[in-house]
Order: C-alpha cells, then structure tokens, then sequence
C-alpha cells in the first residue's frame, strides 16, 4: 500500500478501478497544480480518459490535447480523441486521428478496422 502514496498516479489508476472518479479527478486536479506534474502528458490522459467515462466530451478533450501537445506520438491518447470525436459525431476529425496513429504504428490492426468502419459508414 506505499507504493500508492509514492506514486500519486497510481492511485489515481487505483480510485479509477474502484469506480471513484470524482476522488480520482480531485487527485489529479491537485497534482496538476504541482510543478513537478504541470506537464505530466500520463497525468493528462488520465484525467482526460476519467472525463470521458463520466460523459464530459469538452473537458476530456481538453486534456487529451494538452496530453498530445507534450507527446503527439502517444496513440493511446489520439484513439480515445478518436472515440471522444465520434461521440460527437465528427467523424472527419475522428477519422484525422485515426490516421495520425498509422503514421505512428502501420500495423495498429484495431485503428485500421475503426478507419474502416469510419470511412465506410
């Protein structure tokens, strides 16, 4: 149980799991205030991914951008954009997302299915 309290993302992860997503923003939100997690870009996703679950389209993709403005290689967070956009029904942006992350892995075969889907719906 330490190792929660030395790794505050870690037990954000942990509040996610047990389904507290208000204590997990309220964590991450105190953490983002910090210096040392002011451009934490794993931070970012988490709270974003969080805003997600809970219905909040415009927060999570506020912080996923932010997320992808200090790593725009990270697929894991232009696939949940993908997914934010789609929810949103803008397909040409969630398509846009999808085909940043081929240029970064070419063989993701779960983004070129989703391509697919998009651009055939």
């Amino acid at each position: 149980m330490v190792g929660l309290f030395n790794n505050p993302k870690r037990k954000m992860r942990k509040l996610v799991d047990d389904g507290d997503y208000e204590g997990a923003l309220e964590l991450g939100h105190s953490l983002e205030k910090e210096k040392k997690y002011q451009h934490d870009e794993q931070l970012l996703f988490i709270i974003g991914s969080v805003y997600y679950i809970l219905g909040d389209a415009d927060n999570s993709l506020k912080y996923l951008d932010k997320s992808l403005e200090i790593n725009s290689y990270d697929t894991e967070a232009l696939l949940l954009k993908a997914n934010v956009h789609m929810h949103l029904k803008e397909k040409e942006t969630a398509i846009d997302c999808c085909r940043k992350i081929l240029v970064i892995d070419e063989e993701n075969w779960q983004v070129k299915d989703l391509l697919s889907d998009l651009e055939n719906s």
